[in-house]
């Protein structure tokens, strides 16, 4: 899309599939599906997980699938094109967007440089392999300058990937970023499964345990499950529509909303075998969060026959499930720059990059110098102790986005009439179920909105 107006669309309806899978698997599929499956009772966590995906998700990414390839144009000036008024839920989707890269490369940045560190100790160069796992994450981070080089060179990439051509950057880069993950992940889940103890991981995703429901209550198990498909598969991010703006004509909407949140679970699957059984293999703690991938991972891969091959191969896989949804999020970016400054599209993405690391920078900082900095201190003894990555998060996903969603979700339903979804929609056939899917959209997906819009802020 050298100038607005003139833009190519993904080569075909597998272009699309692939684009839009590796821009919803990232950073939280690696991390946070495994260990909130455990924590939810694994079978009854999944279940509500597949249930909320078919009565939520998927109508509302069908809602933003049509939405999207209808106006062809950006979060903002698609709605912008039905209502004026309604443009400020665009801008709401673009600045989440901003804010979630202000962190998201600088923790991709972190996995670029365990890839290489892996691949180095493969040939025992450097000391890496023999580091503590805790203590080198902790002065990785600390440092003021190296994270920054890194998060540039993310954004570097990101840059010359899609600097000309969105789509065909983007699904270029696609078909070899997904592929390579979902080979690496086969390769460490089957190494994680045969490790001796592997089977207490399989018990604590898989075996149904409703001690979760006297632990953290039907509702905690809901509410991790809800959520957790919330942010697996975009929703309110602006970049399913950013993304289906892209779609070929051709494509079968409901389809692709129904196989691509599947896919993205499938993957979420896959690093839940690739990693949990190898946690509890060497008993270490299944919950620790975001430190799971770089802290207790280290501390299996030092302690697994071949550990660093694996640990190589694990991060070649994690830097490309982060790369791919960096690139969509930078993308969804570039129409600011595009349809509303009337820039090039290199010239946008540029803009977009640099100002993802500018405020890397004082998230980056965080960890060092700005250490003691807590800037949302100011809004109670809950958020004393976030630090600056935490608050730009707490921002960007529970604040953000979540308004984003909720207006999105009235307005498709009830300003942009439905009628005109469908109108999209069903291109290509009858839309058999589209009673079934109105209503979900109109009522369901509301309520449900509302509902993770409150848990996201820490009401519920």
């Amino acid at each position: 899309m050298k100038q607005q107006g003139k833009r190519s669309n993904f080569s075909g309806t597998a272009g699309f599939f692939l684009a839009n899978v590796a821009g919803a698997v990232g950073l939280g599929n690696l991390w946070g599906f495994p260990f909130k499956m455990g924590r939810g009772g694994g079978f009854p966590f999944l279940v509500i997980y597949l249930v909320a995906v078919f009565a939520v998700g998927i109508p509302i990414v069908i809602a933003e699938y049509g939405f999207g390839r209808r106006f062809r144009a950006g979060p903002v000036k698609a709605y912008e094109a039905v209502d004026k008024k309604w443009g400020f839920v665009g801008w709401l989707h673009e600045i989440t967007c901003v804010l979630v890269m202000g962190f998201y490369a600088l923790i991709v940045g972190y996995l670029m440089k365990y890839m290489c560190l892996y691949f180095l100790a493969i040939f025992g160069v450097g000391g890496f392999a023999a580091a503590d796992g805790a203590a080198f994450f902790s002065a990785m981070i600390a440092a003021p300058v190296e994270p920054l080089v890194w998060t540039a060179i993310v954004l570097g990439l990101t840059y010359f990937i899609i600097r000309s051509d969105f789509a065909r950057g983007y699904e270029k880069a696609c078909k070899v970023l997904l592929p390579v993950l979902f080979v690496m992940l086969v390769i460490v889940a089957v190494r994680s499964c045969t490790l001796p103890g592997a089977a207490a991981g399989l018990r604590y995703m898989f075996e149904p345990n409703l001690a979760a429901f006297r632990e953290i209550g039907f509702f905690g198990v809901f509410s991790l499950a809800v959520v957790q498909m919330w942010f697996s598969i975009n929703i309110g991010f602006g970049t399913n529509i950013f993304l289906s703006s892209f779609m070929p004509d051709e494509t079968n909407i409901p389809r692709q909303a129904i196989a691509i949140p599947i896919a993205d679970m499938i993957v979420a699957m896959l690093a839940g075998l690739a990693i949990m059984p190898a946690v509890f293999a060497y008993g270490l703690d299944p919950t620790s969060g975001p430190s799971l991938l770089f802290i207790t991972l280290k501390n299996v891969f030092d302690g697994m026959p071949g550990g660093n091959v694996f640990g190589f191969i694990f991060f070649v896989s994690a830097f490309a499930a982060g790369l791919s949804t960096s690139i969509g999020i930078t993308g969804a970016l570039v129409p600011i720059g595009v349809e509303q400054l009337g820039w090039s599209t290199e010239k946008s993405t540029a803009a977009s990059c640099l100002l993802s690391f500018a405020l890397s920078i004082p998230v980056s900082l965080g960890y060092g110098p700005l250490s003691g900095v807590h800037p949302l201190a100011w809004l109670g003894e809950r958020f004393a102790g976030m630090d600056m990555l935490d608050s730009v998060d707490f921002l960007g996903e529970n604040v953000f986005l979540s308004f984003g969603a909720l207006f999105m979700v009235i307005f498709i339903g009830w300003v942009w009439k439905p009628d005109a979804v469908l109108a999209e929609v069903e291109k290509n056939g009858a839309f058999a179920q589209k009673r079934l899917w109105l209503f979900l959209l109109r009522f369901v997906a509301p309520a449900a909105t509302f509902f993770v819009a409150l848990t996201s802020l820490g009401i519920l």
